[in-house]
């Protein structure tokens, strides 16, 4: 690996392990002895919130519903559902009547403690009557590929769900709500992070507070504290990645071609709209191939983009790890064919974290020696 490679990969991983699961609760409950009466956690990152809060309060109750290959390290006595992701399956189903039914027996005077991370839009449902899992899963797909931010996909979804948008806690009978909230949407609202599944619904009888305890701002925070720190002078730090893929690559791939030596730090949640049949890849592999193309034939600038969670799309890769040697024969057939992942897996390119114990968007790290 190039000295821009390893060092744009370790802003990348600073700015990621800022955000862990595990020490954002820990800080959130540290001096809280209020234990609740229950735990619920559903997204991602359940697991290490999860971890956390039980490590904070000791033996409690807990259910975690997470994505496949999350739910490790939780501890035996914990119920775990393990589901898919990025499109439900009959497993996430199970997570949502699950969660439910737990609000749902929880007696009067009773204090629940909720976890939220991203993903849990996908991995938990309770569907209104007549609604079917094949048509969650159809509905999954067409908002995937039509190009749609996360805001108004996860509008669509809570039309066919008992659970999002308050509705989980309209059966909490209790007597308080504590909320501790991952974002991966922008602007960290409660009511669009896993379609509102931590929400309060608009009427209730009991006490409510919710925090978000990790965000990207806190990620690219850490990440331009690691350039800082490796003595490299920032360019550009932003949330500037909500837009189409191609549109961010055409405005971004200049600027970085063109940057001085230092770094950027960008995040957000790019969109981008599938052919009929798609390849290999997601949203991170794809953008950081179509940049790959511009900085083309470059000396000494990196890029990295990846999602903070550990995972692009349907697949085991967090993102790409380009330079100006990756944009070669097969590139611009395989970005049409939206089979990025394939071409950057050629080219030793891809960007392998497995879970990271968090989810808050993408973050990109550019670097220029």
């Amino acid at each position: 690996m190039s000295a821009p490679q390893q060092i744009a990969q370790d802003i990348w991983q600073a700015g990621v392990e800022a955000v862990d699961g595990y020490a954002a609760v820990a800080a959130a409950l540290s001096g809280d002895r209020a234990r609740p009466d229950r735990i619920l956690a559903v997204g991602k990152a359940a697991g290490t919130m999860t971890r956390a809060a039980l490590d904070h309060f000791g033996a409690v109750p807990a259910l975690v519903v997470t994505k496949d290959g999350h739910g490790e390290g939780v501890p035996a006595t914990v119920e775990v559902i393990e589901a898919a992701h990025p499109v439900p399956d009959a497993r996430s189903l199970e997570g949502g009547a699950a969660l439910r039914a737990a609000v749902a027996a929880m007696p009067a005077g009773s204090e629940l403690l909720l976890l939220v991370s991203g993903g849990a839009s996908a991995l938990a449902e309770d569907l209104v009557a007549g609604a079917t899992l094949e048509d969650l899963a159809a509905l999954n797909g067409r908002l995937l590929a039509a190009g749609l931010d996360i805001t108004a996909m996860n509008r669509e979804r809570r039309k066919l769900s008992r659970i999002k948008g308050g509705g989980l806690l309209e059966g909490f009978r209790g007597a308080r709500v504590r909320v501790l909230a991952i974002s991966d949407v922008p602007g960290d609202d409660l009511a669009v992070i896993g379609s509102g599944i931590g929400a309060a619904p608009a009427a209730h009888g009991f006490a409510f507070a919710a925090e978000i305890v990790a965000s990207n701002a806190h990620a690219r925070a850490a990440a331009v504290q690691a350039a800082e720190a490796a003595g490299l002078p920032v360019q550009a730090e932003a949330e500037a990645l909500h837009d189409d893929l191609a549109a961010l690559a055409a405005h971004w791939g200049p600027r970085i071609r063109a940057m001085a030596p230092g770094a950027l730090v960008l995040g957000g949640e790019p969109t981008v709209h599938l052919p009929e049949a798609p390849g290999r890849g997601g949203r991170n592999q794809a953008l950081a191939l179509a940049l790959a193309e511009h900085i083309a034939g470059t000396q000494g600038l990196c890029i990295v983009v990846g999602g903070t969670d550990g995972s692009d799309g349907p697949t085991d890769a967090a993102g790409g790890i380009v330079d100006g040697a990756t944009w070669g024969d097969g590139a611009a057939e395989a970005a049409a064919a939206a089979d990025s992942g394939s071409y950057l897996e050629r080219r030793g390119a891809l960007l392998v974290t497995g879970p990271t114990g968090t989810n808050v968007m993408d973050l990109l790290v550019a670097v220029r020696l």
